[in-house]
């Protein structure tokens, strides 16, 4: 990230823009963060258990003005409650990034495994809390008549292949949602999906480094995705896709092919 520096907006200029994101407290969410914040947004940092990792990359990220709001994505009072007081601070939200979401690796073919607690607890984080953050937002969006809203979907989506069938449906689930939402949303706000493939973090439990080298290995690209590497298709979708909406971006190395 070595253009991440005061002055250093270029192309991704966001001065004068406020930007949500849940689960900013760390990995995509985090870098995510970290780019808007570079670029000149005020952020709103989302976070449910993360309150001190949130704290401390407010702390970290250039300027003084940024907030930090509890966002738990079974919650809709509780979001309600946080395009509240990001209204009450800044009077405004221009992006909407939502990038928290759950999982829990659970064999496919192991379908007892998947009981319906967790299967539920995955579609509501993944389904339920996104479009609850959306509606939420949606009015503080609409006031600036150029919003956006950027859903970190995921390649499992459209394949059927990952840590779980709960979280594949998951995320065809808010695919489908960003076919919808644009729909009803435009003109004033753009809905934009970004897919990742495995990403390097601990989003995953149990899965190391070592994993995600292996898998990014049989991809044409061969190199592995990191958290910055989404955050700056997110930027791209933020700023540069100005005719683009209800459509997503892949980032996974060519994984599809």
């Amino acid at each position: 990230m070595s253009d991440l520096r005061e002055g250093g907006q270029g192309e991704f200029d966001l001065r004068g823009k406020v930007a949500v994101v849940t689960g900013g407290s760390s990995g995509i969410g985090a870098a995510t963060v970290r780019r808007l914040a570079a670029a000149g947004a005020l952020v709103a940092i989302g976070y449910n258990s993360g309150a001190e990792n949130a704290q401390a990359l407010a702390r970290e990220i250039l300027g003084t003005e940024h907030i930090t709001v509890r966002m738990p994505l079974e919650d809709s009072q509780a979001i309600r409650s946080a395009a509240s007081a990001v209204e009450a601070r800044f009077g405004r939200a221009d992006i909407l990034v939502n990038s928290a979401g759950t999982t829990r690796p659970v064999p496919h073919a192991d379908l007892d495994a998947m009981d319906d607690e967790t299967f539920d607890r995955i579609l509501i984080s993944n389904v339920r809390g996104p479009f609850s953050t959306i509606r939420a937002f949606a009015p503080l969006l609409r006031r600036g008549g150029d919003g956006v809203i950027v859903n970190i979907s995921s390649l499992a989506g459209a394949t059927g292949l990952g840590s779980s069938i709960a979280y594949c449906a998951s995320k065809a689930a808010l695919d489908t949602m960003g076919l919808s939402l644009p729909r009803v949303l435009a003109p004033e706000i753009r809905v934009i999906g970004v897919s990742p493939a495995a990403v390097a973090t601990d989003f995953v439990p149990g899965r190391g480094r070592s994993a995600i080298e292996k898998q990014a290995a049989t991809t044409p690209l061969k190199t592995v995705t990191e958290a910055d590497d989404v955050a700056l298709a997110v930027m791209a979708a933020i700023t540069h896709l100005r005719l683009s909406t209800g459509t997503s971006i892949l980032v996974d190395g060519g994984r599809h092919l």
